[in-house]
């Protein structure tokens, strides 16, 4: 005997409702990422793909089949959401359909270190503060 398809629709709707909620938690706590540390990671880690000012061009860069992203375009940013940020930067860019060559960092930061990564890379292309140039 089968479950009916009321019993099977409420389950979706609750792991829906799960995983809106969890996505929630996650990007609220974006907001109390910490910038300053995000930025000195990003030096530490990113700066040889990303470059110093987040557009793409650092030393490594030139070595590399495809450019990495270029953090301070703004249109290219606004169209990632914060979770895709944190999934590239915490599985790699390969898992997220982008480039190999962007390596995961799960198991080597923090989760709390991702979030203070993805609220600086936010903070390259923002509005009023986003050019890098002023970093």
């Amino acid at each position: 005997m089968g479950k009916s398809p009321v019993f099977c629709k409420s389950m979706i709707v609750i792991k829906h409702a799960i995983a809106d909620a969890a996505l929630l938690l996650w990007l609220s706590s974006t907001a109390n990422a910490d910038l300053e540390h995000g930025k000195r990671l990003y030096k530490e880690n990113c700066v040889p793909c990303h470059g110093e000012l987040g557009k793409g061009d650092g030393a490594g860069a030139r070595s590399l089949p495809v450019r990495p992203a270029d953090h301070t375009n703004g249109a290219a940013m606004n169209a990632r959401s914060d979770g895709f940020l944190r999934d590239v930067i915490t599985k790699g860019g390969g898992a997220m359909g982008l480039s190999t060559f962007m390596p995961g960092w799960q198991g080597i930061l923090k989760d709390s270190e991702i979030l203070d990564l993805v609220s600086y890379v936010r903070s390259l292309s923002a509005p009023n503060g986003g050019n890098a140039s002023k970093r």
